[in-house]
């Protein structure tokens, strides 16, 4: 930076010497024109310099806040592992317990099929023979 500064300032001094003979020459002096790219690569330098040290301030403030809010939400989760781990627990008893109810209701279903389709056999059976005897009665009447 102190080089730059340096070489401007002797860019210039150089310029400024053979910029006395007339203004077309400013414009076309070689010397001119490297003073002004060096002015200008100067400024854009600080501006980039600027712009690092604002993401720089930036970042620093983000690493000193960013840990206590890391560590703030590392303790909050370590409180609710507990209660989470509980939870889980209940869940996995309750559902066991509605694997249970599940099969006692499938086996209860079954023999709920099997009583309907023996009473349904019983009444066929009943329905056959009442009809056998209306049938002979009917007959016995009519003779």
């Amino acid at each position: 930076m102190m080089f730059s500064k340096a070489l401007v300032i002797a860019a210039f001094a150089a310029g400024s010497c053979s910029a006395s003979s007339g203004g077309e020459a400013v414009a076309k002096n070689p010397i001119r024109k490297v003073v002004t790219m060096l002015q200008a690569m100067q400024k854009r330098v600080e501006e980039e310099g600027e712009k690092e040290k604002e993401l720089y301030e930036q970042f620093m403030c983000y690493c000193k806040t960013g840990g206590g809010e890391l560590s703030a939400s590392i303790s909050a989760a370590e409180t609710k592992v507990p209660a989470v781990s509980s939870d889980i627990e209940a869940a996995e008893g309750k559902l066991a317990q509605t694997k249970e109810d599940l099969k006692r209701a499938q086996t209860d279903r079954v023999a709920a099929k099997e009583a309907m389709a023996e009473a349904k056999a019983i009444r066929e059976k009943e329905a056959a023979a009442f009809a056998a005897e209306k049938a002979e009665a009917d007959t016995n009447i009519a003779a």
